[in-house]
């Protein structure tokens, strides 16, 4: 296990602008995952630990783009009709390896080579045959039809980077120049509890005074949407030691530690002071709505991910703050969620100087372009927001008044939360 230095996360008191904080941690967060060796079959979701370079051409030759007729461009008229006697037939799999001598068309299908001294290739559809001539069209360009070799990849061409997570169309290409395995990084082991003796497991009926405990069920669907392998360890009490032992345990074996709530500075909210003892934590003071200060650190030398107690703010600063670190730990390098401008279909007024993100859906507007409707609720406890939502608006520190159909930035969750 590679372990990240004692001050990774110490990122200084004056870290308030989100964007700052981000910047630091693609600076700073480096894989601390080994790699592995893996058939594409199963490399699709993983994180590419080797640049992938093209050993061969693709495509591998000069060949036919669709069925037709494969002539030497000189042999054709420019203002009348050719008729040239079909020398000979060209499938894939089945070159023609004489070669088409001057005056001779050769029947060709698509992705077929080019047979030697042809340049052009006729669509079938454009001409017609008498018996073994076939008559061409005059005005055909030079090339036509014709795909030339290394026209997609070339030999020695970076074709995939390292930390690119693979999607299938990468597994295609990684296909097409011969590769059957790759080298990905191991994903990362992450470790995730809850505590609080007021938290009960999912139930039809709990004790008075008790909650289900639902942002620890959310917290590793959205890890494991990044391809981490979660293991629950459940529900701690609110007993120092137990959660003292249980942090030092799950670091032991762990990549990374991760939890919501139990980071104040109540008289049982031990979280903090539990990491304080076995490492180190730093808290980012960061200015944004909903949230607060996120409890960053290691156990020894494991990273360790304090996220807010309420279940809004809990998910937000996860898909803002937490997931980039967590994809860097994992030996990403794409770790910035996309976004898209989306005019708004109300008016915004909000404080200067700090992030806000409403949660909002998208409808389609008057003219038929998509626009987002904020929705009625915002509390940061109200998880129903989260569920009749299609995303957050991201508002940055400097906006403070918006007018109704002012362009917004607006982030999925089908980016974030997958």
């Amino acid at each position: 296990m590679t372990q990240l230095r004692d001050d990774c996360f110490a990122f200084g008191e004056a870290l308030k602008p989100l964007a700052e904080a981000l910047a630091l941690v693609d600076q700073r967060v480096t894989p601390v995952v080994g790699a592995e060796t893996v058939g594409l079959r199963t490399a699709a979701d993983r994180i590419l630990a080797e640049d992938v370079i093209a050993a061969h051409s693709v495509p591998p030759h000069d060949n036919a783009a669709v069925d037709g007729y494969a002539v030497r461009h000189t042999d054709l008229h420019t203002s009348a009709e050719t008729a040239l006697p079909v020398a000979g037939r060209a499938a894939a799999g089945h070159p023609y390896s004489p070669g088409a001598k001057p005056g001779e068309a050769i029947r060709i299908f698509t992705g077929t080579p080019m047979p030697g001294g042809t340049d052009t290739v006729l669509m079938q559809e454009d001409c017609r045959t008498d018996g073994d001539v076939v008559v061409i069209p005059p005005g055909v360009k030079m090339g036509a039809n014709r795909r030339r070799q290394g026209e997609d990849v070339k030999a020695g061409d970076v074709i995939l980077d390292r930390g690119r997570r693979l999607r299938p169309q990468d597994l295609g290409l990684a296909a097409s120049v011969g590769r059957r395995d790759l080298s990905v990084y191991c994903p990362l082991r992450a470790a995730v509890f809850s505590t609080g003796d007021e938290l009960y497991e999912p139930a039809p009926s709990i004790p008075p005074g008790g909650i289900c405990d639902s942002n620890r069920y959310a917290l590793m669907a959205l890890l494991e949407g990044l391809g981490v392998h979660v293991t629950d360890l459940g529900i701690l009490r609110d007993r120092y030691e137990d959660i003292r032992d249980a942090l030092s345990a799950a670091a032991a074996d762990h990549d990374l530690v991760a939890t919501s709530g139990g980071m104040s500075v109540g008289e049982e909210d031990h979280v903090k002071s539990a990491v304080q003892a076995l490492g180190a934590l730093h808290f980012w003071k960061l200015a944004i709505k909903p949230g607060r200060p996120i409890g960053l650190g290691q156990i020894g030398g494991v990273p360790f991910v304090g996220l807010p107690g309420n279940p809004v703010a809990m998910m937000v600063t996860f898909m803002r703050v937490a997931r980039p670190m967590i994809l860097g730990l994992a030996g990403c390098t794409d770790r910035a969620p996309h976004v898209f401008r989306v005019p708004i279909d109300f008016a915004v007024s909000k404080k200067a100087g700090r992030r806000e993100w409403f949660r909002a859906r998208l409808r389609s507007g008057d003219n038929g372009e998509l626009v987002a409707a904020r929705f009625s609720r915002q509390g940061s406890g109200i998880l129903s927001s989260l569920v009749g939502s299609d995303g957050l608006i991201e508002l940055p520190e400097e906006v403070t008044e918006l007018p109704v159909g002012a362009l917004v930035d607006f982030l999925s969750f089908r980016e974030v939360a997958r």
